[in-house]
């Protein structure tokens, strides 16, 4: 992709976030969908691609009343949009279409219609990993951080201290799910879940969606909303099991992704104004700091300590208060993106001065995959 060619035109979540009773999965898509086609100024027959995880592009494009040109359905966990936002961006620079819309949507809180397929015994996890015992996520996720911790000395104040500083975000969040302070003591005498992570280092378990439009940059001028220009994009897969990680201190689809990213934008760290990362639980944070090249290997977790995320400081993450604090449907990766494309539009709640460039980092899985996205509001 060339940077700058490609636009974010249309961006919102659904109307409401947390609990939400009276929408099942399919209709969280189609009221994010329906957001974020008002917010570009746009009606169905308007969009000619169409992407989506969770639901399939098929079920989607029906339900809205679309037939599209170009039909994404890649699914490989919570960055499934980053991946999406690459894809349809090939797409459209390549003419395959010209307006692609990306949908989000889950019910992982009331379970309403909710699609979530149980790991087959026959997969490669169910055959090497679920004859264990693991219980999702809190339990496959904690495996890797205990050796990062026992290589690098990461104490579990450090990792504590991941969640108090993205609760001081989400407290600038009117749509934060948490917004009370937390402190270091407040979450090692949380409840604990799977060693080493307690209650406050887990992502909350919410109802919500999100929806993005992209388009052609020389489009992007038509439409009513300030465009928020693509400059990279990356993506990888690993490994469908956290077992079988080739490095347990670090993400192989992390390091790959990033770089990728990086490299197509011809931007530095020292450029970037903002950042996002999935942060399903404590530890990822730390580990995109360092896979993505913004602090050197066992490093990040000291960084986050001395505050260098932290409302006001120089390096601004997770602004939106992210799956910690925020909200955290399943698929966290199209509310990462969402808080991009605020910073970018300078519509953000805790807005970054002068942001110019954001970094938006994804997973999927258990460090089973990950896809990047480096934006900017500076037009070509």
């Amino acid at each position: 992709m060339k940077p700058k060619s490609i636009a974010i035109v249309g961006a919102a979540e659904t109307t409401e976030l947390g609990r939400i009773t009276d929408l099942s999965q399919i209709g969280l898509h189609a009221d994010a969908a329906l957001n974020a086609m008002q917010d570009a100024g746009l009606k169905p027959s308007d969009i000619d691609g169409i992407a989506t995880a969770g639901e399939t592009p098929t079920t989607i494009a029906h339900y809205l009343g679309i037939t599209p040109k170009w039909a994404d359905g890649t699914a490989v966990g919570g960055c499934s949009f980053m991946l999406h936002v690459r894809h349809a961006a090939a797409a459209i620079e390549s003419g395959l279409c010209n307006t692609v819309l990306i949908t989000h949507g889950e019910s992982g809180r009331s379970g309403i219609a909710r699609s979530r397929p149980a790991v087959s015994p026959g997969s490669l996890a169910g055959q090497f990993e679920l004859p264990y015992g693991p219980m999702g996520p809190p339990t496959l996720f904690p495996i890797p951080v205990l050796r990062y911790m026992k290589t690098y000395g990461t104490t579990h104040e450090q990792l504590a201290m991941v969640a108090v500083v993205q609760r001081e975000w989400a407290a600038k969040n009117p749509r934060a799910t948490f917004k009370d302070p937390i402190t270091v003591e407040d979450v090692l005498n949380s409840r604990m879940i799977a060693y080493p992570f307690r209650l406050l280092q887990c992502c909350l378990v919410t109802d919500g969606g999100g929806a993005l439009i992209l388009t052609s940059a020389e489009r992007a001028k038509d439409f009513p909303t300030k465009p928020v220009y693509l400059l990279g994009t990356g993506e990888s897969v690993e490994t469908p099991m956290v077992s079988q990680m080739a490095d347990f201190t670090s993400s192989r689809a992390f390091r790959v992704a990033g770089a990728k990213a990086f490299d197509e934008s011809g931007i530095t760290h020292k450029d970037v104004d903002h950042l996002m990362i999935y942060d399903a639980f404590a530890h990822l944070p730390i580990y995109g700091l360092e896979d993505l090249g913004f602090c050197k290997p066992g490093e990040a977790a000291g960084f986050i300590w001395d505050r260098n995320t932290a409302p006001g400081a120089k390096l601004p993450l997770n602004t939106n208060g992210g799956g910690l604090s925020y909200m955290h449907s399943g698929m966290y990766g199209m509310y990462a993106l969402q808080e991009s494309v605020r910073q970018m539009r300078g519509t953000a709640p805790a807005q970054v001065p002068g942001a110019k460039i954001t970094v938006c980092h994804g997973v999927g899985g258990m460090f089973a995959a990950s896809g990047t996205i480096i934006m900017t509001n500076e037009g070509p």
